[in-house]
């Protein structure tokens, strides 16, 4: 049943969430993954990393073209039939619980080691589910209209004045070698920020039926996914010429960057441009997951209004980010070695599968008359 909504958001809108929920954090802990494994040459896996990405932004809005107004959720059924489509919705909303889960507890650890490392970790997670479930009760649209005045915000008053202090201590021979082994380690290197790129396009799936223009989903998506693309690549480049290899053995290298350039130039305390990059994007983030998350479960049990199970949801996710993770070492561990692989399945290779089987079964229909 085609979804019935008086939410729409605009395609600005869409773009500056996807560019949001992709960049809040992947731009403080992406370049230490890529540099760690593909050392002085980290800043070209960037290159190969967003493939996945373009293929499940092209595989879901061409399924959302074929199936207007329904989530992924419900054309699923469309496709692969009512009980297994059910089962592939229970899976993603467990998916997206596990989601906001570990969105929470990093935005914890974060927390912890910068500014607060006597709290527990329940404060962070209360407080910023809170307000999150809050948002997620306003709607959709106002997420969007926040997100609208907070990107702009992140991006001229915290990212690009960065960059161009940055450009000033930057030594383009930290990246020489080029290519010295090979092209084995960049790709290596690109392995698990394309789980990033995949995990985090994925909200097409969900968002697109909001947006009141459809037909403008595939320009801004792409306008948003090449944008971040391109900031990305600035991001691990300067790392790299700024701190050369030691950018791999930083949690947070961008946080790194950011405290080294403030010593070395006429700014101090930087990093609390970092906190606040981290705090406003991660709130965006978690919001929409939540979002999607309340939207799933209404869409599986045939529950009329979302807002109604807003509340026990983000309990649960309290419970959830408190039990996940016992220290910062597990939750690297799971980024590393399980995050790339479950993104590959959950949010490219299902979403390709269905577009697949959905082109199978038209052409046979076809067919047949």
């Amino acid at each position: 049943m085609k979804m019935e909504t008086t939410e729409k958001i605009t395609g600005n809108q869409l773009g500056l969430l996807l560019f949001t929920f992709i960049g809040s954090t992947i731009v403080l802990t992406i370049p230490g993954w890529m540099v760690m494994i593909a050392k002085q040459n980290g800043w070209i896996s960037v290159i190969p990393s967003t493939t996945t990405g373009l293929l499940t932004l092209w595989a879901l809005i061409t399924l959302a073209n074929r199936y207007p107004g329904l989530t992924i959720i419900q054309y699923s059924s469309k496709i692969v039939g009512k009980w297994l489509g059910k089962c592939l919705g229970a899976f993603y909303i467990y998916i997206w619980f596990n989601s906001i889960s570990v969105m929470t507890i990093q935005h914890t650890f974060f927390i912890k080691t910068l500014l607060l490392p006597k709290s527990p970790s329940i404060v962070g997670s209360l407080s910023l589910l809170i307000l999150c479930g809050i948002a997620v009760i306003a709607g959709i649209e106002v997420i969007g209209r926040c997100n609208e005045f907070l990107s702009p915000l992140i991006l001229v008053v915290s990212l690009i004045p960065i960059l161009i202090l940055a450009l000033v201590e930057a030594d383009p021979v930290r990246l020489k070698p080029f290519l010295g082994e090979g092209i084995l380690p960049v790709l290596q290197g690109a392995v698990i920020p394309a789980g990033a790129f995949m995990n985090q396009v994925f909200i097409l799936g969900w968002l697109l039926p909001f947006l009141n223009q459809p037909e403008k989903a595939r320009k801004v998506s792409l306008i948003a996914y090449f944008s971040l693309s391109i900031l990305v690549l600035i991001i691990v480049l300067l790392t790299i010429m700024v701190l050369g290899t030691l950018t791999g053995k930083l949690t947070y290298s961008f946080l790194s960057l950011m405290q080294y350039v403030g010593i070395e130039g006429s700014f101090e305390r930087l990093e609390a441009i970092a906190v606040a990059t981290w705090v406003l994007g991660n709130f965006v983030k978690v919001s929409v997951s939540l979002f999607i998350l309340c939207l799933s479960v209404s869409q599986l049990f045939g529950i009329r209004n979302y807002r109604d199970i807003v509340a026990p949801l983000t309990l649960l996710s309290i419970i959830g980010s408190a039990s996940i993770f016992k220290s910062g070492a597990e939750l690297q561990a799971y980024l590393a070695f399980i995050y790339p692989s479950l993104g590959f399945i959950t949010q490219s290779l299902i979403p390709l599968s269905l577009l697949m089987i959905d082109t199978i079964k038209r052409k046979v229909d076809h067919s047949l008359l």
